[in-house]
């Protein structure tokens, strides 16, 4: 998959542009808060139909605007043209369409252009509630797999309702019934993520060896109280503890991400550097995962290259993505002469665009 062109209007603190992208690496290079970000957010966006980041639709709004525009033309791997337009306003909000059409559920373009995006923000996987790793897990899975897109978002349906009931109920007939609705999503819901931890696993390890000159290992485990017991028997021990908190206590909205290194906590044990490393290499498993499956290469953005890498580990992700397996990179930097040297000395070709105040020259 290849965005060859972007436009934007209005979108975060890109009043205006239209850039021609390379079909192999892409460099923003610009100060701290010029937009660098923004441009890899607007790609996410047109790809995912949201933010990469966890902002409402009208925080991407450029200030004192109304609306915003995005426009993308994309080519698959197959060498077929798309186009997607996404727009968002205050007044009527979001309209998504594809070569013309506008998407009956915007849920329907989620996974159609596969994109994977690094930034200094996955720190809130390893230090954050796990909320975070669910939510990762949740958009990461759906990109490849529209029975479990379904499922989740059915499953947080019913949950809002059940909550909405508990709070003024606790009628045994009427919970059976929201139980047996929680137990048919929730039980596909956990088969998908416990097979999807189980094959990125290895990946992990193996990106994670390669970044790290083999000096550690690393595991991730998945946690679920559906490990022990069925859905609907987990929902039926807590149901008195439901009753009393007025919410649902247990479930798969309650599932967790455990990371390690050297077989201990990452949070407590890893450095900042082995934390981002880690990273890395969970994004591209990812990576790999959503190539195989759905047979184009994803769109890859690595936004703030060098934060919390020493040089060695910069060179041996560039030398990594610069393999055949990848396509389209877009990177983002503050340090133009960094960047270029850095590129340079693992021989790679490149088109470098400027970001200043909002504005982007090639």
């Amino acid at each position: 998959m290849r965005l060859k062109r972007l436009s934007l209007l209005n979108f975060k603190n890109l009043s205006q542009t239209d850039i021609a992208l390379s079909e192999g690496i892409n460099c923003f290079v610009g100060d701290n808060g010029a937009g660098k970000t923004n441009v890899l957010d607007a790609i996410y966006y047109l790809s995912m139909s949201k933010s990469a980041f966890t902002m409402t639709d009208g925080q991407s709004i450029r200030h004192g605007e109304e609306f915003f525009f995005t426009e993308g033309t994309y080519s698959t791997d197959g060498g077929v043209q798309e186009q997607v337009v996404c727009s968002f306003s205050r007044r009527t909000g979001k309209v998504l369409k594809r070569n013309g059409k506008e998407y009956d559920r915007v849920a329907d373009h989620v996974g159609l252009f596969p994109v994977v995006i690094v930034s200094p923000r996955d720190t809130d996987l390893i230090t954050d509630a796990a909320e975070e790793r669910r939510r990762y897990l949740n958009g990461f899975i759906s990109q490849l797999d529209r029975v479990y897109l379904n499922s989740i978002m059915r499953y947080n349906a019913v949950l809002t309702e059940r909550n909405r009931f508990l709070k003024g109920s606790s009628d045994e007939a009427m919970l059976q019934i929201y139980d047996m609705q929680l137990a048919e999503h929730g039980t596909r819901v956990y088969e998908a993520r416990q097979k999807m931890v189980e094959r990125m696993q290895p990946m992990v390890a193996e990106y994670y060896r390669t970044l790290s000159d083999d000096r550690e290992q690393v595991e991730i485990e998945y946690r679920s109280e559906l490990q022990d017991m069925p859905m609907q028997d987990v929902l039926l021990r807590a149901r008195e503890r439901d009753i009393v908190n007025q919410f649902t206590t247990a479930g798969v909205h309650r599932d967790d991400l455990v990371f390690r290194i050297g077989g201990y906590p990452l949070r407590k044990y890893g450095s900042q550097g082995q934390q981002k490393s880690f990273l890395i290499a969970l994004k591209l498993a990812q990576y790999r995962l959503l190539a195989e499956a759905t047979g184009e290469k994803p769109i890859l953005l690595l936004d703030d290259l060098f934060d919390k890498l020493d040089m060695g580990r910069v060179e041996q992700l560039l030398t990594i993505v610069s393999h055949d397996d990848f396509g389209q990179i877009c990177i983002t930097d503050c340090n133009k002469v960094r960047l270029e040297s850095t590129l340079a000395r693992a021989e790679k070709e490149y088109a470098l665009f400027t970001v200043e105040g909002g504005d982007i020259g090639r």
